[in-house]
């Protein structure tokens, strides 16, 4: 990933998903041109709600949804290697 997009990254945790909301407008909101929404394991279900909390109701004219990527990661854990799902949701400014 290049740092143009690492810096555009939003990596979905513990927090509220308001938090993350408000992290992503704040990207737009600096004049960025696209921020991607990244998440693993059952943080999944909380990345798809900022997503479309985002574009319906913060940013419904000025964003949408361009991308979404799914995949799946291994980790260690504790000498055994589980395979983890992940989600990569790109927004971008809309083009009128």
């Amino acid at each position: 990933m290049s740092e143009d997009k690492k810096k555009n990254a939003v990596y979905i945790g513990k927090k509220g998903t308001m938090n993350y909301c408000l992290v992503v407008v704040t990207i737009f909101n600096k004049g960025e041109e696209e921020c991607t929404i990244r998440a693993r394991g059952r943080s999944i279900s909380k990345a798809v709600d900022v997503a479309e909390i985002t574009v319906r109701k913060f940013l419904p004219e000025m964003i949408e949804i361009a991308d979404v990527n799914i995949g799946s990661e291994d980790l260690e854990s504790e000498g055994q290697i589980k395979t983890v799902s992940t989600i990569d949701i790109t927004l971008k400014h809309k083009t009128s």
